[in-house]
């Protein structure tokens, strides 16, 4: 896949500017976005992408386009489990209903910009160290196991991260509008909007540990890696109001996700094999025997496993409707008032949309 240096250039500015639309056109002003807004958006984005894959397999070659397609759906799918943890640090924090919106798209480009470092990285110890193929592999399967077992009852604004944060920084307990900071009594101090972007940024990170070996082992393609990540992403802000209200029923979606890590790591340590270099492993010869499992499947497998996860929570959810505690659309628990780990009191969401109506 022969990709220039200006169709780089044209598709990072062309990234840039959706998101600079989305922030005079939807963020700058703070409100909740209605669900026939979040609605639009999202099939809008949905739909850009899917037509972007259709580009790839018309002018480069449907095997790109296999390739583009299993890892968009990939990345989405683990996009739709950051919400999940987005979901609880905006309520761990009582972020209010109307900014939101501007929380998730910091959050959307710190999360942007981090994998865009991974994606380099990766690209650059794939194209000289072909044993990375043996670590990805090994990485995605310790994440797959975690994930199976992992639940997001912890609250990662109560974190060990975030306490660290607070005990270096001056923390008001009170909102200020969407102010990062605010002096009192001559002293400046951090809100908590700052703090909560802090730690969305934090979790970004983590989250890029998993998705970028994830989708490097579907293509070896740097600007396919980029352009599902991109796609996966916008849209994003839309879609966790859009489905707010039913993410605590996708009780399934971190097993569905760590077959699809375990999935990707096997076929991650299989090309391995199949292109081994390392001394001690076979002489240093390549394994022919182990098989290269064709994007064709792996696409039908991660579809397939995504389709299965979906049907199989809202079933369960439909029959057991308290399998999850309750979270309204807005992603704030019926909790009346929490108290982090620093000693600070913060204020529920429905305190503070008391008092800013």
């Amino acid at each position: 896949m022969e990709i220039t240096p200006l169709i780089w250039i044209i598709t990072i500015a062309v990234t840039i500017a959706f998101f600079v639309y989305e922030f005079f056109a939807h963020v700058r002003k703070p409100h909740e976005p209605s669900i026939a807004e979040s609605a639009r958006w999202s099939i809008f984005y949905i739909s850009l992408a899917l037509l972007f894959g259709v580009g790839i397999g018309v002018f480069s070659g449907w095997t790109f386009g296999g390739e583009y397609f299993a890892g968009y759906l990939t990345e989405k799918a683990l996009s739709i489990d950051n919400l999940f943890v987005f979901l609880i640090v905006m309520t761990g924090f009582a972020v209010p209903k109307i900014y939101q919106q501007k929380v998730l798209m910091i959050g959307i480009v710190i999360a942007l910009i981090l994998r865009g470092i991974f994606i380099a990285v990766g690209a650059t110890l794939i194209e000289n160290f072909s044993w990375i193929f043996y670590l990805f592999g090994a990485l995605l399967l310790v994440l797959a196991y975690r994930q199976a077992f992992s639940n997001h009852e912890s609250n990662p604004a109560n974190g060990r991260f975030m306490t660290f944060v607070r005990r270096h920084l001056p923390v008001t307990d009170e909102y200020n509008e969407d102010k990062l900071t605010v002096v009192n009594n001559g002293k400046r101090f951090v809100t908590p909007m700052l703090l909560t972007i802090i730690a969305i940024g934090f979790i970004d990170l983590v989250f890029a540990v998993d998705s970028i070996p994830a989708i490097y082992g579907l293509t070896d393609e740097a600007y396919i890696v980029f352009t599902a990540n991109a796609f996966a992403l916008m849209g994003l802000r839309q879609l966790y109001f859009l489905i707010g209200g039913l993410l605590e029923r996708l009780v399934y979606l971190a097993q569905g996700l760590a077959v699809i890590l375990a999935f990707i790591g096997v076929k991650l340590v299989l090309h391995a094999l199949h292109v081994n270099e390392l001394p001690f492993i076979n002489g240093g010869e390549p394994m022919l025997w182990a098989p290269e499992i064709p994007i064709w499947f792996s696409l039908l497998f991660i579809a397939a496993t995504i389709t299965v996860a979906t049907v199989a929570s809202l079933l369960k959810t439909r029959r057991s409707p308290d399998v999850a505690e309750t979270v309204d659309a807005s992603g704030a628990l019926s909790s009346l008032e929490s108290t982090d780990t620093a000693g600070i009191a913060v204020p529920s969401t429905s305190a503070i949309d008391k008092e800013n109506s």
